[in-house]
């Protein structure tokens, strides 16, 4: 039996190795495009590469997931962290957790992960074509006929692990085998802010803020990191996935308010100022900051709203005390467009989920054809819980196509 695997992604290679550990006679090549091999591996957490989430519960797992929540809620029956976890370290690729949950190899190497995959797929005979894209893909009687640029093969079962594209035309050969695509926008991605002039501080980061589109209800709570071209870190990234249709929507100029005190409430903080002014008395305000934010944001936030640099904590006035916690709660910045970085895309969007069979990752439309990784319409947010819905549909995808 032969077996195409297209994508040689995270997901393709899971589904490659599942498929060859499933049937150890079929004959399995995996046909990437571009000359790299698990090139978001290589990038993902600067590096590192964030295998999965420390989240062992189904159901709790599921609900990282904007897109595909009850579909991988079952698809994690199958294959789920604990599976995750037991298979690379099993080939010797030990995983840590880390104080957010965030999973990573103990090297801290993402070539760790990448070597593992390679080695298995080396040690189970799957071949592998890089440089070769698959012009076109047409369904035959009991088989399947890939159209490459030079050639043409049948196989017997395709795998499609070809990842996400912001593009609409990049799925036009998936719907013309009678799939319904969800249009694909981007996911995951940071927050441009031309004219804001708190870029000057790139660099600076918070342990925990709170931001919020403003108009909108959802709050997203985590770290957040000042950039050259605006604002990053795990809160903007987790918003800009859980809102993503919406801010496609708003063509990406939008107001984003910012908690810098992540989610502390106003009449708290309102007592802890009267407290303040009691004990820090004759203290500028600009060299003691109570709060524990960044003395460089400290200072710009004092600077915004027009308290003196020499102030003394006893001499705020009322004005000055309203405008000081505005700014810690509500602070509010204007967006006008986003980054994305090509090798770390993820897309909201992508094949229906309601052409694919959970339980085998097969298509409802196309038997012998199945589906793993981000070319569904599945995304998660920044945490490790993308690449674990690779794994995850790689392995039932190919286990099944081995059948």
């Amino acid at each position: 039996m032969k077996v195409a695997v297209i994508g040689g992604g995270a997901a393709g290679f899971f589904a490659a190795i599942s498929c060859a550990q499933a049937n150890p006679s079929a004959q399995i090549t995996i046909y990437e495009k571009t000359s790299k091999l698990l090139a978001k591996v290589k990038v993902s957490g600067g590096g590192r590469c964030n295998v999965t989430h420390a989240c062992f519960n189904n159901s709790k797992l599921s609900k990282f997931y904007p897109r595909g929540e009850r579909f991988l809620k079952k698809a994690f029956a199958q294959f789920n962290t604990t599976d995750t976890v037991e298979w690379f370290e099993s080939r010797g690729a030990k995983l840590k957790t880390e104080a957010d949950n965030r999973m990573f190899p103990v090297t801290n190497d993402s070539q760790t992960i990448i070597d593992c995959l390679m080695k298995e797929a080396s040690n189970l005979g799957i071949s592998i074509k890089q440089r070769t894209a698959i012009t076109a893909l047409k369904k035959e009687v009991s088989t399947f006929k890939l159209i490459l640029e030079d050639s043409a093969h049948s196989v017997d079962k395709v795998v499609i692990a070809s990842g996400g594209s912001p593009k609409p035309q990049a799925y036009d050969w998936l719907s013309e085998l009678g799939h319904e695509i969800t249009s694909p926008v981007p996911s995951l991605f940071t927050f441009n802010m031309p004219n804001e002039p708190i870029k000057e501080l790139m660099g600076v980061a918070l342990p925990l803020a709170q931001v919020k589109i403003q108009g909108d209800k959802l709050e997203s709570n985590g770290p957040a990191l000042i950039t050259h071209w605006g604002m990053s870190g795990p809160a903007i990234l987790k918003l800009s996935s859980w809102r993503a249709r919406l801010l496609n929507d708003k063509k990406y100029n939008f107001q984003v308010q910012v908690n810098w005190l992540g989610g502390v409430k106003e009449n708290a903080l309102r007592d802890q100022l009267v407290e303040l002014r009691e004990s820090l008395n004759a203290r500028n305000v600009s060299n003691r900051n109570p709060f524990g934010v960044p003395l460089r944001l400290w200072e710009f936030l004092l600077n915004k709203i027009d308290v003196a640099q020499d102030k003394k904590w006893r001499d705020l006035n009322k004005k000055e005390v309203n405008r000081l916690i505005n700014t810690l709660l509500n602070d509010v910045y204007e967006v006008k467009g986003k980054t994305t970085f090509k090798e770390e895309f993820v897309t909201c969007g992508g094949v229906s989920l309601n052409d694919i069979n959970v339980q085998t990752m097969e298509s409802n439309l196309c038997k012998g054809m199945f589906f793993a990784g981000e070319v569904l319409d599945i995304d998660g947010i920044t945490g490790g819980f993308n690449f674990q819905a690779a794994w995850t549909t790689g392995f039932i995808a190919g286990r099944s196509a081995a059948n």
